[in-house]
């Protein structure tokens, strides 16, 4: 799996997408949900990502009004806002409880119902033909989606030199204790939950493909010892937007993030190495 970078390439306008870091306390301490992309993906085919995708005009619609909780307004004080408006952000929550719906079979629903495993396996699979059928079974089951459960941890925006980019949102979410979690077979094709720090281990070996937004979500989260430690640190996490950009270097290819020399934002904006470069296909955190 390589992106698609073009240092000519003339840019295009990102479109808005949505993700959710799940997260549980596990044996081992804090653990993550992953999912792995079909290698048939036209974009990031076989990478190791959080469930998500892009936003969907529906995802705006009125008729979610009754059907969601409120989202947690997210900080102020960043170089830009984390989403246009309420209605905005309201959308890009919705978004990202859609896409893991439909990338994991788990849903953040709130209300007195018990949702099943056999119910979201069945509804993910009537989402695929009917466009409602996720708002018909939240109003049947007397249920809304709960975007007060998402935290806003992260914003990440595709290099200019991609031929395709996204403005997506990552979003922190304490798993729903009684659903298990499955990939689809189609978009994703392997899922797991795993330590954080034992997927970059994974990826130091070459045994997984993580993009840097993945990275280094992980290296933030690999210090936290639990599910609230990992809360604190959506928190106090910076929201303003990280557009990594693509430079040759003497070491070969770099994606340089805010922070480093040769970007045009010199305040870095996520803790950690200034840039990622490319070694084998993997994309491995280094030093300016």
């Amino acid at each position: 799996m390589t992106l698609d970078i073009d240092l000519d390439r003339q840019t295009v306008t990102p479109k808005d997408a949505a993700t959710i870091i799940l997260i549980r306390d596990g044996a081992s301490g804090l653990e993550v949900f992953a999912v792995e992309r079909s290698k048939q993906s036209r974009f990031v085919g076989g990478a190791v990502v959080f469930p998500g995708g892009k936003l969907d005009p529906s995802d705006l619609s009125d008729a979610w009004t009754t059907l969601t909780t409120d989202p947690r307004e997210t900080t102020t004080g960043h170089t830009e806002p984390f989403a246009t408006d309420a209605l905005h952000l309201r959308a890009l929550a919705i978004a990202a409880c859609r896409e893991t719906l439909e990338e994991a079979a788990l849903l953040f629903a709130s209300g007195t119902k018990k949702v099943t495993d056999e119910e979201l396996l069945a509804l993910r699979t009537e989402c695929t033909t009917e466009p409602d059928a996720l708002r018909v079974y939240l109003a049947n089951k007397d249920l809304k989606l709960d975007l007060g459960a998402l935290h806003a941890f992260a914003r990440w925006v595709t290099p200019t030199a991609e031929a395709r980019r996204y403005d997506t949102r990552f979003f922190l979410g304490v798993a729903p204790p009684e659903q298990s979690g499955a990939h689809d077979d189609f978009e994703t094709t392997s899922s797991f939950w795993a330590t954080p720090q034992a997927l970059l281990d994974r990826n130091e070996r070459g045994e997984v493909t993580l993009l840097p937004p993945t990275h280094r979500s992980l290296a933030i989260l690999a210090g936290a010892k639990d599910v609230q430690a990992a809360l604190a640190l959506a928190a106090a996490a910076n929201l303003s937007p990280i557009v990594p950009r693509a430079v040759k270097t003497d070491g070969g290819l770099a994606l340089v993030l805010p922070g480093d020399p040769l970007h045009d934002v010199r305040e870095p904006r996520s803790p950690g190495a200034t840039r990622f470069v490319q070694r084998d296909k993997q994309w491995l955190p280094a030093s300016s």
